[in-house]
């Protein structure tokens, strides 16, 4: 007997959704909403029933019935902290994803994952969500004690390709040293030791390198300085942190692509501001060399930021003396939700309780 798996993966302006036939991709589809559509809305969690519609519509039109699913996985989202893993979605987490402390599409994951899987009478799982902790606990630890060092990172995407080089490699996970560098919208830079993730920057909330669309690291004094000239209101520094800083803030626009065409077209103001997002972020990664002690097996760049030539060279020129550079380009998160719930349901791996 074959499984098959739906998986889900809501962004902001769109709901992603794949079926598998174990491995096989049956049907991939991204299902785009409109700013009209969205508008709608509120909060994003009372977007929940529209979304469920629209997924059960495509099902139904591509002529796929839900009663032939074996489960159902969705994207994890700001729940609290948990170790890495995949976790069956319970009433204790569909009661955090409805009343996460941050506002997400991610949030929706679980819940439409739960709500499918109990039409058609099977389980929902969630795996490596973007809160997902295992770092050691001096790496929590700053210069003021009322604030904490929290990983919010792409770990789902950061694990599966750490595990996919690996098996590439012929050396298991849980004995090897690797530093994974996701570079999306977000850059998320994790030292891999042994299995777990011990160190890992804060890619939503301004940690580490600044991004297509988020600040980074900024010098502290000037920062604080920023929140009391009234120039500015709560919200939009905290857009200026998550949405509206790095290349968006510098050229007035999120896509290393387009950089790159003003970069070939004699842009050097663009090429300046790429060159420092790399700079950054090969910076990031030397720390995270230092906290694996200098042993690291393999460099792992992924993310849609690991397609452009111009930042691939720039980071093999400045980290390749750390260890190997390799590049799995892309996010991969729909096959990362369907190879853990393959293992779920092949008996490889145990659901862990959401508690």
């Amino acid at each position: 007997m074959s499984y098959n798996i739906l998986a889900i993966n809501p962004g902001s302006t769109s709901t992603k959704v794949a079926l598998y036939e174990e491995e096989r991709p049956l049907l991939e589809l991204t299902l785009r909403h409109t700013t009209e559509e969205l508008s709608g809305f509120a909060d994003v969690i009372d977007q929940l029933d529209w979304r469920r519609g629209l997924i059960l519509n495509a099902l139904h039109e591509h002529g796929f019935e839900i009663r032939n699913l074996s489960a159902v996985i969705g994207r994890g989202g700001l729940i609290r902290p948990v170790p890495s893993g995949v976790y069956e979605v319970n009433s204790r987490m569909r009661h955090d994803l409805r009343n996460a402390r941050m506002k997400h599409a991610c949030n929706l994951g679980g819940l439409l994952a739960a709500q499918i899987a109990h039409m058609a009478g099977v389980k929902a799982y969630i795996a490596d969500p973007p809160v997902v902790d295992e770092m050691d606990d001096v790496a929590r630890i700053t210069g003021m004690p009322m604030c904490v060092r929290k990983p919010i990172f792409h770990a789902l995407n950061q694990k599966t390709i750490a595990r996919l080089h690996c098996d590439r490699q012929g050396i298991v996970y849980d004995r090897s040293n690797l530093i994974v560098a996701h570079m999306g919208g977000g850059i998320s830079i994790a030292a891999h030791k042994q299995g777990r993730i011990v160190d890992v920057n804060n890619a939503l909330d301004g940690d580490g390198p600044f991004a297509p669309d988020r600040a980074g690291n900024i010098p502290s004094s000037e920062l604080i300085k920023i929140c009391f000239s009234g120039q500015y209101t709560q919200e939009e520094l905290l857009k200026f942190v998550s949405s509206k800083g790095g290349l968006v803030a510098y050229l007035g626009t999120n896509s290393v692509l387009q950089t790159v065409e003003r970069i070939q077209a004699g842009d050097e103001r663009a090429r300046k501001i790429l060159e420092a997002m790399c700079y950054n972020t090969a910076k990031q990664i030397g720390a995270m060399a230092a906290t694996l002690s200098g042993r690291v097996d393999g460099i792992l760049l992924t993310g849609g930021i690991a397609y452009c030539d111009f930042v691939v060279d720039y980071l093999r020129e400045h980290c390749g003396f750390i260890a190997p550079v390799a590049v799995y380009p892309g996010e991969n998160e729909l096959k990362s939700l369907v190879l853990n719930a393959l293992m779920i349901l092949r008996g490889t791996a145990v659901p862990q309780a959401y508690l």
